[in-house]
């Protein structure tokens, strides 16, 4: 009795190869994965010196299930149907009615409702468990990735090795409503700099968005793009671009990208896909170079990108309709077979309504980061005399439990107030993942100690103290931390006072020092709050820096670490550097993002204050 074992092994990078013979195996193979390319052979192939399989129950009948229908049942995937005998006619290939190379998309024979025979159901058991197994590898995959961007990575990366395709784009729907251009973030000028992609493999990484010394007010570096990975902006702030989102590529750099928007929506790689209704189920281009019925246009961009063949399938959910298509091409004029587009389409299905997920929960942090943008200063008051500039951070809002806050007050008597602080506590929605209701407590404690500034700024003390009584008041399962200063620019002095706060620096032509203010405890925790006051003159030139508990934890492994090391990048940094408050908190960001661990996630949001004297 022969073997029934499949003789091949799987691939280097997921892929099943050479498990049975013929009829699949010549398919495209272009791509890093290899896809499922000779996964199996033609319907009712038997291997070399196997036995017969047996036959399968059909659906209904009496018996164990078998085999495909079982892991599809454990993968979510739509019911596989009983094997139906097939006709072929003139030894054309089942697809062959559904995929006419001068019609792509077209519809079988009888109409859109009656689905050709499935290709995966005509094989032998190993190879259908090998190529479901091969699929559920994908899925799983996908179902781990976190966050919008690394599904959207992930959906690109899984279908081109299902494929064998060489590069990938995804077009997303226009969403009805969304601005023209990304916002800006208030507190830093900068664009879409998607801080809580860090690390996703979009944004933060050089391949989306932008690098550290992006990250606060104009005047940081420009983007770094290494070669390779995924283009594009994400996120549910979609805007229109002549009737789809802006693209998402994999292995397409940026130029290739926009040359791709040139062509026209309804005649490009995803003609129809989008649509609402009467949308196709599948496209397929196999030779972009002389294939009837396609636009000039198209065919230059293809031929300057080195793209010969395209399959495209749509991403749709019967609850939102469609999300966005989704396309693969090859570099030589080919088509998958049979079976790859089958379990393309198959994964797609599973990914369609993850990626609904997805996008609903973007839409809902980024409301909650405009709210928490909302509550911070829009621009920092100008006062002759001193120069201010300022970075913040956001932690992700899945990791964060508190909010931190700056503010910068122009006060009546002339001076300035500067303040930074943090809020936390067990409140209503506190807790890990409670950035949300932290961020409402942050904007109301603000709002009081900017009026208590205005009333008696002058004295720190009395500012804090205040703030304490309503803090105990109005939020008692509350605390904070805070640093409040009032600067005058004539006299150069500086009056601060702390409730359990990092240290200030003060930068000096003779280094850096921190200003003791960290003796007082947080607000909120004792039955009555007292805190010495700080007074000190200062020098033409030099620059107070004002910061918050995450970006020290980010520069060591301990709190008083990564404040030592804070100081002394200060210290070190270049003079021309200090002279420019703008410069050296870029500086600081960028040695502190450096110098952060990739794998440990940011738990607390990041502040960074300066004033220089002039």
């Amino acid at each position: 009795m022969g073997d029934k074992r499949p003789t091949g092994a799987a691939g280097p990078s997921g892929g099943v190869s050479g498990v049975a013979a013929s009829g699949i195996g010549n398919g495209a193979g272009h791509g890093g994965g290899g896809g499922v390319a000779g996964v199996a052979g033609a319907a009712g192939t038997k291997q070399s010196g196997s036995a017969p399989e047996p036959a399968e129950s059909a659906a209904g009948a009496e018996g164990p299930q078998p085999t495909s229908r079982r892991l599809a049942a454990l993968l979510d995937l739509p019911g596989l149907p009983a094997p139906q005998p097939q006709t072929v006619h003139g030894g054309e290939p089942p697809y062959g009615r559904y995929e006419s190379q001068g019609m792509p998309g077209r519809e079988p024979e009888g109409g859109p409702d009656e689905e050709p025979a499935r290709r995966l159901d005509l094989l032998p058991a190993p190879e259908r468990l090998a190529a479901l197994d091969l699929l559920h590898r994908h899925t799983e995959r996908l179902a781990r990735a976190r966050g919008l961007a690394a599904t959207l990575t992930t959906l690109l990366d899984s279908g081109a090795e299902l494929l064998g395709a060489d590069r990938a784009l995804l077009v997303p729907v226009a969403r009805e409503g969304t601005e023209s251009h990304p916002p800006l973030d208030p507190a830093t000028g900068a664009g879409p700099a998607d801080t809580s992609l860090v690390g996703t493999g979009l944004v933060g990484t050089g391949l989306v968005g932008t690098g550290p010394a992006d990250t606060g007010l104009p005047g940081g570096g420009g983007p770094v793009e290494p070669a390779g990975a995924v283009h594009g902006l994400v996120g549910a702030g979609w805007q229109d671009h002549a009737g789809h989102g802006p693209m998402v590529g994999l292995r397409l750099d940026h130029a290739a990208i926009g040359a791709l928007e040139t062509v026209p929506v309804e005649h490009g790689p995803f003609a129809g896909l989008l649509r609402s209704t009467g949308r196709p189920r599948q496209l397929l281009h196999a030779d972009l170079a002389t294939e009837p019925g396609l636009v000039p246009r198209f065919r230059e961009v293809a031929a300057g990108l080195g793209l010969a063949a395209c399959f495209a399938l749509p991403l749709a959910t019967e609850a939102e309709g469609p999300l966005a298509a989704a396309v693969w091409f090859y570099p030589k004029p080919c088509q998958p077979t049979e079976l790859q587009q089958e379990l393309a389409r198959r994964f797609t299905a599973f990914a369609a309504p993850l990626l609904a997920g997805r996008l609903a929960a973007e839409r809902g942090r980024r409301a909650t980061e405009a709210l928490r943008r909302g509550l911070l200063p829009d621009h920092l008051p100008y006062l002759p005399g001193l120069r201010l500039a300022v970075r913040w951070l956001p932690a992700g809002l899945d990791h964060s439990a508190g909010s931190d806050w700056y503010d910068a007050i122009t006060l009546p008597d002339g001076s300035l107030g500067l303040t930074v602080g943090s809020v936390s506590g067990d409140g209503p929605g506190a807790g890990p993942a409670s950035a949300t209701a932290a961020a409402s407590a942050m904007g109301r404690i603000r709002a009081a100690l900017r009026a208590y500034a205005v009333l008696e700024g002058e004295d720190p003390v009395s500012v804090l103290g205040d703030l304490e009584l309503l803090l105990k008041t109005t939020e008692p399962a509350r605390t904070a931390t805070a640093v409040y200063a009032c600067l005058d620019p004539q006299e150069r002095r500086i009056t601060l006072a702390g409730a359990g706060h990092c240290p200030p620096v003060l930068v000096t032509r003779y280094g850096a020092n921190f200003v003791e203010t960290s003796l007082s405890a947080p607000l909120g925790m004792l039955s009555c709050w007292e805190a010495p006051g700080v007074e000190l003159n200062v020098e033409r030139g030099d620059l107070l820096l004002l910061y918050t508990e995450g970006l020290a934890r980010r520069l060591g492994p301990t709190l008083h670490a990564g404040q030592a090391r804070l100081r002394k990048a200060a210290a070190d940094a270049p003079r021309e550097l200090r002279h420019d408050p703008e410069a050296l908190c870029a500086h600081l960001l960028g040695h502190c993002l450096g110098a952060a661990p990739e794998a440990v996630e940011a738990t607390d949001d990041l502040v960074l204050l300066a004033a220089r004297f002039d």
